[in-house]
């Protein structure tokens, strides 16, 4: 199952705060294009209710609503976040450990 970071659940909660007064609003994390040799493109965007097949996830407070193809890619992953001087949140999927 994704975990996510002490840095992520701040940043996911500030980010749906700010941008939706909807009282189960989440961030809805989505795949974007087709898997490469690279990895799955992912993308991110907060939404005041899951799609009908995203996987609904409740940790620490935080919503997050995963696509389908999203959840295969991150069910054993670790989500850190992070902002930088100019103000930019950056997402960053990790390899939980054992």
């Amino acid at each position: 199952m994704l975990t996510l970071t002490d840095n992520a659940t701040a940043i996911v909660t500030t980010l749906v705060s700010r941008q939706s007064d909807a009282a189960d609003a989440g961030l809805r994390i989505h795949s974007t294009a087709p898997e490469t040799a690279g990895g799955a493109r992912l993308a991110v965007q907060v939404t005041a209710h899951p799609e009908p097949s995203d996987h609904v996830l409740e940790a620490s407070g935080v919503r997050l609503f995963i696509d389908e193809p999203a959840s295969a890619v991150l069910d054993d992953k670790i989500l850190d976040a992070g902002v930088n001087e100019a103000g930019s949140v950056s997402f960053t999927v990790l390899p939980q450990t054992v």
